[in-house]
Order: structure tokens, then C-alpha cells, then sequence
């Protein structure tokens, strides 16, 4: 039996609607998964940092946001933007070298002179 044109767009329009629902829930599940999954790795990384530090146990969530901080501020190099000249690239009141391979001792080092 054939089907008339209007008994066809009505079977295609509800493919549409079929195709777009399973869209939408493939798109929730992804969703939920990068949630599990985030979840279970701020938990393995909170827990590897209490048990390399366990003192942070004991901190408020204040606390523990000023000493991420301050940490990552230290932790960070200042910018020191692009250095042209030789004299520019040694900390003179140090003798060291800032950057280069003309400063590498016998060990591969950057060091003193």
C-alpha cells in the first residue's frame, strides 16, 4: 500500500522528533559523565594532597584558599619580559646567569660562574 505525501512527512517529522530526544539524551549523559568524572578527580587530588600535607586537614576553607594562593604566587616566576644584552642576562649581584647555555657548569647547571 503507498503511503501519500502527507502520511510521509508526518513519518519523517516524527524521526525528526525521535532523533532530536535522543540528541538531547546523549547530550544530558555526556553531561553527567564529565561530572563523575571531575568528581573523582578533585577527590583523588584532595586526597593525595591531604596525605602529602596533612597539616591543611585542619584549615578552614579560607585558610586553605589563602595558602593556595600564596603558594601558587610563589610557585610562579616573575616576568622579566625579553633581555637583550649579555649584562642584562646576569643577575650581577648574585653571578648568576638567568637564562642560556653559556652559564652551564660541568653538570649542566645553570649556576655560578
Amino acid at each position: 500500500m503507498a503511503k501519500t505525501k502527507a502520511e510521509k512527512i508526518a513519518a519523517i517529522e516524527l524521526q525528526m522528533t525521535q532523533l532530536e530526544n535522543q540528541r538531547k539524551k546523549l547530550i544530558q549523559e555526556q553531561k553527567q559523565q564529565e561530572r563523575k568524572d571531575r568528581t573523582k578527580r578533585l577527590c583523588t587530588r584532595m586526597g593525595l594532597f591531604e596525605s602529602m600535607l596533612p597539616e591543611s586537614i585542619s584549615l578552614t576553607d579560607e585558610q586553605f584558599q589563602i595558602f593556595l594562593e600564596n603558594h601558587s604566587r610563589r610557585s610562579q616566576p616573575p616576568h622579566t619580559g625579553r633581555i637583550d644584552s649579555a649584562a642584562e642576562r646576569t643577575d650581577v649581584r648574585k653571578g648568576h646567569r638567568l637564562y642560556g647555555s653559556a652559564g652551564r657548569g660541568r653538570r649542566g647547571r645553570i649556576g655560578r660562574y
